[in-house]
């Protein structure tokens, strides 16, 4: 019988608890040892699902890296404590589960990377699409022959206005400077997406957007601070009553999803909860009126054009529409191939020839989030730290996107500047 390997969680939110419900999922291969997280209430549902101690429940970090408290340490933090924290758990000895986006400074990066070759411990990154199987079934298509030599990719991350709002424009604002750059925060898995499919180095970034809409000259007249206390509450496109009060009770009142779990931590969710956190926390501010555009590195939509070294030339373009859903067209020498997740399905368009339509439902064996990705992350872990199985989302196989992420923040501060992603 295989061991079970013994995982502590460092930031139980919405991501972490995730992650633990997924080794839940698999009992056999996974035990949770401890975890850490600043909300009480989130230690306590940790203590309801894995069964823990309040002795291995921590609500501060210098208490918890005491002593080493597992096999595997899950991180799950605010971005900017990433790097310190994954460097003081690999002087430690543990492998690493670290979330995404890793840092926006390259010595940061580089430091990282350093001090995991130094300790020999592994880090995987938390790039769930790559696990996904309509991702994976894009790039078997690809390397299939069917559209003969990648020549260029058109990529598009479609960000729900309600989405934009919720999480890049009022949780930006809130968060202060715990949080990256629009581009890094959101399309990390778009750039790490476009390079695998692309096969090799980024060389040159291009990249303009910025904050158009979200800005107080935009307010409705007389507009309030609070959504609850406003006058357009029943009217306004991104009011939070109408994105989390009437869409929880259009979507059945759910006990604990996303995004509603975002404004409440109580587990079940009622209505009362929901209006509680729309009263305190950031998610009920005025979407216009929250200062994010003092923030330089918020955008509301942005565009990268980058060149490969292999010639492959590829556009990422970050916007926010009706619905959500990312869609990737990949184009070659003898057809092409599209990833739509509006349209829930694949699209093989050889040239001259009968376009086949590949369901997305055809190839999903199970739910959960990024389309199984985060389940099959998990699987994947224990492959990786258990069977030494190789990893495709390396700490050194992440750095790619995050250079690129980088590289098209600077040049967006300086206009479009082309900016070498290697320097």
């Amino acid at each position: 019988m295989k061991q079970r390997l013994k995982v502590a969680i460092l930031g139980a939110g919405s991501r972490g608890f995730g992650y633990a419900e997924g080794m839940m999922r698999a009992p056999e291969k996974f035990e949770i040892t401890a975890a850490c997280d600043l909300s009480r209430e989130q230690l306590d549902k940790m203590h309801t699902l894995a069964g823990l101690d309040n002795r291995v429940l921590f609500d501060n970090e210098e208490d918890f890296f005491k002593e080493k408290r597992g096999d595997a340490l899950i991180i799950t933090t605010y971005d900017t404590v990433h790097v310190r924290q994954c460097v003081r758990a690999l002087k430690m000895g543990y492998d690493v589960l670290l979330e995404k986006p890793i840092s926006d400074r390259r010595d940061e990066l580089y430091e990282l990377l350093k001090t995991q070759r130094e300790t020999g411990r592994t880090v995987v990154v938390c790039h769930e699409l790559r696990y996904g199987v309509m991702y994976e079934k894009l790039y078997e298509l690809m390397h299939s022959g069917v559209i003969g030599k990648l020549i260029a990719i058109d990529a598009m991350e479609r960000v729900a206005y309600w989405h934009m709002a919720q999480a890049y424009v009022r949780l930006q604002a809130g968060t202060g400077n715990t949080t990256y750059p629009t581009i890094l925060a959101k399309c990390s898995h778009d750039m790490d997406l476009v390079q695998y499919y692309a096969g090799a180095q980024c060389d040159t970034v291009t990249s303009i957007g910025g904050e158009t809409l979200f800005r107080k000259e935009n307010a409705p007249k007389d507009a309030a601070e609070r959504c609850l206390d406003c006058p357009h509450v029943d009217t306004c496109t991104y009011s939070a009553k109408k994105i989390y009060i009437e869409g929880f009770h259009k979507r059945g009142c759910p006990k604990f999803v996303w995004p509603f779990n975002k404004v409440s931590l109580k587990k079940p969710t009622t209505e009362e909860d929901l209006y509680e956190g729309l009263r305190t926390k950031c998610f009920g501010r005025c979407a216009f009126l929250c200062g994010v555009e003092e923030n330089p590195h918020v955008v509301d939509h942005q565009l990268l054009q980058m060149n490969f070294k292999n010639g492959v030339t590829a556009v990422l373009k970050m916007v926010f529409a009706a619905e959500m859903g990312r869609r990737i067209n990949l184009f070659g020498t003898e057809g092409e191939l599209l990833l739509d997740e509006r349209l829930n399905a694949i699209e093989v368009r050889p040239y001259g020839k009968e376009m086949q339509v590949i369901d997305f439902d055809s190839l999903m064996e199970g739910g959960h989030g990024h389309g199984g990705g985060d389940q099959r992350l998990i699987e994947a872990l224990y492959d990786i730290v258990v069977d030494h199985a190789q990893s495709p989302t390396s700490l050194e196989n992440s750095l790619e996107c995050h250079l690129i992420g980088i590289a098209a923040e600077e040049s967006r501060l300086a206009g479009g500047k082309l900016v070498k992603v290697h320097e």
